[in-house]
């Protein structure tokens, strides 16, 4: 008995072993983007300190300390995001313990009712048995009904030795991920400590070079290239949908073979997808039906720039804009206008960051001047759903707001509810 519960603990860590390789992999993986993330921060960061206070107040820096708050932003997504999947873990390991004890609780009790019956009714050889047998028949029944019961009884007390080893281990593994969740816990809370400085110097920096017309100017030239930007990443996003759909189409016909190959191909070659996230649009409601009844990115707000052409009224001159930008007031929070997926999540010069989100019909919206963001790339999102929160841009609080039909922009505001 002894030497079988060796060997099923044995086989129970080398299966444990397994699994926690592959989940060392993940958060090897993990941790090597936090890493980079950090060093990047660190660098922008060095860049601002090696500038006097006088100098601190440049278009520059405040591109350096936005570009920072994008940075520590994907920082904070990402451990909100482990800190979740390890609460999802630390449930499951809690459930999976409680099973674990009220199976060994059933085994002893099953144990203990045999033995209170031995103790009764004394043990009986297989001999005794079929001697006292009324019947050569009863005899078979009752010689057939103890060995199953020793067979059972004896895998009843292997179950017993293996549960109490699986319990071990699966308290062990709690320890751990109590442990993991307590550090992810403390690291979010720096960061956010982090971010919350960085906006407060970023505000700094807003005050300064509001009062100064050549640096608004030379802001307003950063949007133009950062709007042919926006532009850029829509069209490989759309260029990349069409390919993904090609694909698709050219699997389907092939779809005998595929099955045929299925063995030898990864997921990646199946699907046809470029991606270690499914950005599938197909699934959500079409976009094109909601032509004037999208609900609004932000709650309260006031359009104080057009789709289209517009004259700047500090600078007298004349810009082109390919969405709208809406004044926020009071709730700072931005929601999605439709059910979709993230597809990109990007920092941009005089925007800051920006969201794309695909919809359903080749459909897609974009949300720039940005503070805090909520969600990374391949998330699924609700309508309705918070994303991000309003940043502050020389021009206030202002939410930059687009949407695209393919490669061609439309004007947000024939597709937003009256």
């Amino acid at each position: 008995m002894v030497k079988n519960s060796f060997y099923i603990l044995f086989f129970v860590l080398f299966i444990y072993s397994l699994n926690s390789y592959a989940q060392t992999n993940q958060i090897d993986s993990r941790k090597a983007e936090l890493i980079k993330l950090k060093e990047e921060i660190s660098r922008l960061e060095n860049d601002l300190t090696q500038k006097s206070k006088k100098e601190k107040k440049s278009l520059e820096d405040l591109e350096n300390i936005s570009r920072q708050n994008f940075l520590v932003n994907k920082l904070l997504t990402n451990l909100r995001r482990e800190e979740e999947q390890k609460q999802n873990e630390i449930n499951k390991s809690i459930q999976n313990i409680s099973e674990i004890e009220n199976e060994i609780e059933q085994l002893q009790k099953n144990y203990a009712r045999y033995v209170q019956s031995t103790y009764k009714n004394g043990t009986h050889t297989e001999w005794e048995t079929v001697l006292d047998a009324n019947s050569f028949h009863q005899a078979v029944i009752r010689l057939e009904y103890l060995k199953r019961f020793s067979v059972s009884r004896k895998k009843d007390l292997v179950k017993l030795e293996t549960n109490k080893n699986d319990l071990i281990i699966a308290k062990a593994k709690l320890e751990s991920e109590k442990k993991e969740k307590q550090e992810l816990s403390r690291q979010k809370e720096n960061e956010e400590k982090s971010l919350s400085k960085k906006l407060k110097d970023q505000k700094s920096i807003l005050a300064e070079i509001k009062k100064d017309k050549n640096k608004i100017a030379k802001s307003v030239n950063e949007k133009k290239k950062s709007e042919q930007k926006i532009r850029d990443l829509i069209i490989r996003l759309v260029e990349e949908a069409e390919a993904r759909r090609k694909k698709e189409e050219e699997i389907k016909l092939n779809k005998t073979e595929k099955v045929a190959s299925t063995d030898t191909k990864t997921k990646k070659e199946i699907d046809g997808s470029e991606y270690n996230f499914d950005l599938s649009t197909s699934k959500f409601t079409s976009f094109n039906d909601l032509k004037g009844k999208l609900n609004w990115p932000i709650s309260k707000g006031k359009v104080v720039r057009k789709f289209g052409e517009s004259l700047n009224p500090k600078l007298k001159t004349l810009t082109v804009n390919y969405g709208i930008d809406i004044r926020a007031a009071g709730d700072m929070s931005v929601k999605c206008v439709a059910e979709g997926v993230v597809s990109a999540v990007e920092w941009l010069p005089g925007y800051g960051t920006v969201l794309i989100i695909s919809h359903r019909g080749n459909y897609r919206t974009v949300y720039g001047h940005l503070s805090e963001v909520f969600i990374k790339e391949g998330d699924k999102i609700n309508t309705g759903g918070v994303i991000a929160k309003v940043g502050e841009s020389i021009e206030g609080n202002i939410l930059h707001f687009e949407v695209w039909n393919g490669r061609q922009t439309v004007d947000p505001e024939t597709w937003l509810r009256k």
